[in-house]
């Protein structure tokens, strides 16, 4: 993985600290019982359970990987401040598709977080990417496979 910055509000890192708490002090111990118990039915070669719980271990494994990247390279999101004449990682945007009329309000943040159907876009998308640094009364052309518009309302 590259030094890049994982970007995250204060509730998406405890999150990201909670899941890895959990992984490391209580999935992990679940696996190993699981191979522990695999190994015990004898001849591992054709044995599924044991190929399961390596299977698991590696996905968890995996995931654990991942989540130490993120802790040690988060950046907090600071969306308490407001008042930001531009978009910004952490900002609250109402946007007007120009080609539907349909007004949509979203909170920019990072990849880890995001979440469209609950309002939370990955700064990484390419509306997100279209939007930042623009202000409010700006019309955005978002560069797609079908580009459209897109009116920013209001930031917060």
């Amino acid at each position: 993985m590259s030094n890049e910055k994982i970007y995250v509000t204060e509730e998406g890192l405890k999150d990201l600290q909670t899941e890895y708490d959990y992984l490391v002090h209580t999935v992990r111990d679940e696996v190993t019982e699981e191979l522990k118990a695999a190994r015990a039915q004898g001849d591992l070669s054709e044995n599924a359970d044991y190929d399961a719980a390596r299977d698991r271990q590696a996905h968890v494994e995996a995931r654990i990987r991942d989540l130490e990247f993120m802790l040690s390279n988060y950046e907090i999101i600071d969306t308490k401040k407001g008042g930001s004449k531009t978009v910004k990682i952490g900002s609250t945007v109402t946007l007007t598709f120009m080609d539907t009329n349909v007004t949509s309000t979203y909170t920019i943040v990072g990849s880890t977080e995001s979440d469209p159907l609950n309002g939370k876009l990955s700064n990484v998308t390419p509306l997100a990417e279209a939007i930042m640094e623009r202000k409010a009364g700006s019309v955005v052309t978002v560069n797609v496979d079908k580009p459209y518009k897109v009116t920013i309302v209001s930031i917060k």
